[in-house]
């Protein structure tokens, strides 16, 4: 009897259909951990690798800019040589790749691996999800993606600490090494519980489309991350930021004459992939903002020690787990466009709490703060994710996932570069040369109105937008057959 009872409560706890998005959040938090927590290992870097401190940057450049050129090609990959089979290749590339790291002596040989390891996580996370979207019913949609979403918010959060505890009691070389079990037993699982699936056709591969889509994704990103330090020069990154526009524009005239572009922008004119992708896009700002902004106020203007300000920082994390098991609930109680609507205000003003800090704070009163952010960031995130995909059809899963894919990397980068453009400016307006913390904390508010203003583009979704996966007007006995 206690048997069954504890296998009962493992099952509504972790359901076994949810086994593929299990997985898929397993690569997609060893992805975006390797991801964070290197930028804190970068000192320990240069000194074991005799470089300049300045120069090492460029192990983060390299890998942003090989996962922006090779994830516009990941739908077309994943339908032609099936998505199992590209997802296991990824995280086994991945694994292989962070070895390469591990054990590299130069830094010509780690940026050599990272640029393949970039290559890999551009098809592991994207594939990953189009897995999940090809194994789940609408009806599971929603609990699927909240599987995927903690997972993606833990990473930026735990990153930092985690990064600063392995350089700190061994070697930065374990930051990639530790990838090693975790990417067998991927490997294992995604081998045995995923299905191989695959498009019976598949057009050619829109070789100029990958080319000039690659380059323009990858002159954005770099152009966002040159604003990003402070030692940037601003004309070097306009120069940049306008090549990658260019090429962009050049991409959309070649589209338009295209049959089968890489990129399928007529996914556009489907409102909520539309919201999704636009207005959520706001709300992603704040993933990769948020952990840059905190670090700098905890540790550069409360003099905080990383494992310090990595425990505080935690309690997002935190909030984002317990989420998990009210989202589903919450959207079904009261559906997309109001949750999202009204939760996107509510999740400005919990992220503009936190300009509230001093060095007085309580930290305890910090982390309960971070916490009641992480759970909307959480709650935000999981909605728009869902509804993404939520009238998407199943022949279309991959363009839509390499779309919504590539618009979420840009926003991650934009995130970190509208905050960094924020503290520059805020420097120049005091007459100041140095930060302080009250540039952080204008920067920090810049980043809670941008989630704010997403409610905007929300509010413009009609009532039953994704119904059908939110199962909101199911309990009042009306269903989405009922609209027509």
């Amino acid at each position: 009897m206690t048997t069954f009872h504890k296998s009962e409560t493992v099952e509504r706890l972790l359901p076994s259909r949810f086994i593929v998005s299990y997985i898929v959040g397993f690569a997609l938090f060893m992805q975006l951990l390797d991801s964070t927590v290197v930028a804190m290992a970068l000192p320990e870097m240069a000194r074991s690798l005799g470089e300049d401190p300045v120069r090492m940057n460029i192990v983060i450049t390299s890998y942003l800019l090989s996962v922006s050129v090779f994830i516009p090609v990941c739908g077309w990959v994943a339908d032609r040589f099936g998505a199992r089979n590209v997802f296991v290749a990824a995280i086994a590339l991945f694994t292989l790749s962070s070895v390469f790291c591990g054990l590299a002596r130069s830094l010509p040989e780690l940026v050599a691996a990272r640029l393949l390891q970039g290559m890999a996580g551009a098809m592991m996370v994207p594939v990953g999800r189009i897995v999940m979207l090809k194994s789940v019913s609408k009806a599971d949609l929603m609990q699927a993606t909240a599987f995927l979403t903690v997972p993606a918010l833990m990473g930026p959060v735990l990153g930092p600490p985690i990064g600063g505890l392995i350089t700190t009691l061994g070697s930065w070389r374990w930051i990639f090494l530790m990838n090693i079990p975790v990417g067998i037993v991927g490997i294992v699982m995604a081998a045995i519980f995923i299905k191989n699936l695959r498009e019976e056709q598949v057009p050619p591969l829109d070789w100029r489309g990958f080319l000039l889509m690659g380059t323009g994704l990858a002159c954005l990103v770099l152009g966002f991350d040159m604003l990003s330090h402070s030692g940037g020069v601003w004309r070097d990154s306009a120069g940049v930021l306008a090549a990658g526009f260019a090429v962009l524009w050049l991409y959309a005239w070649h589209a338009r004459r295209t049959q089968d572009p890489l990129i399928d922008f007529s996914l556009m004119r489907i409102k909520t992939f539309r919201a999704s992708v636009l207005s959520g896009n706001l709300c992603r700002f704040d993933i990769s903002a948020t952990p840059f902004l905190l670090a700098l106020l905890l540790q550069v203007g409360f003099g905080l020690s990383p494992v310090a300000a990595g425990v505080i920082t935690a309690a997002g994390a935190v909030g984002a787990i317990i989420a998990k098991f009210l989202i589903a609930p919450l959207f079904q109680q009261f559906g997309f466009r109001a949750v999202l609507v009204a939760n996107g205000i509510s999740s400005g003003f919990a992220i503009s709490a936190s300009s509230l800090f001093t060095p007085t704070t309580p930290q305890l009163v910090m982390a309960t703060v971070l916490f009641v952010a992480g759970v909307m960031r959480s709650t935000q995130l999981t909605g728009v994710n869902t509804l993404t995909f939520a009238d998407i059809p199943p022949e279309r899963m991959s363009a839509a996932t390499t779309l919504s894919s590539m618009m979420q990397q840009l926003a991650f980068s934009l995130g970190v570069g509208i905050a960094a453009i924020t503290l520059q400016l805020s420097v120049f307006a005091r007459g100041a040369e140095a930060l302080s913390t009250a540039d952080v904390r204008t920067g920090i508010v810049v980043i809670a109105l941008l989630a704010a203003a997403s409610a905007i583009g929300f509010s413009r979704l009609p009532a039953d937008a994704g119904d059908e996966v939110s199962k909101h007007h199911s309990r009042h006995g009306v269903g989405p057959e009922a609209h027509h």
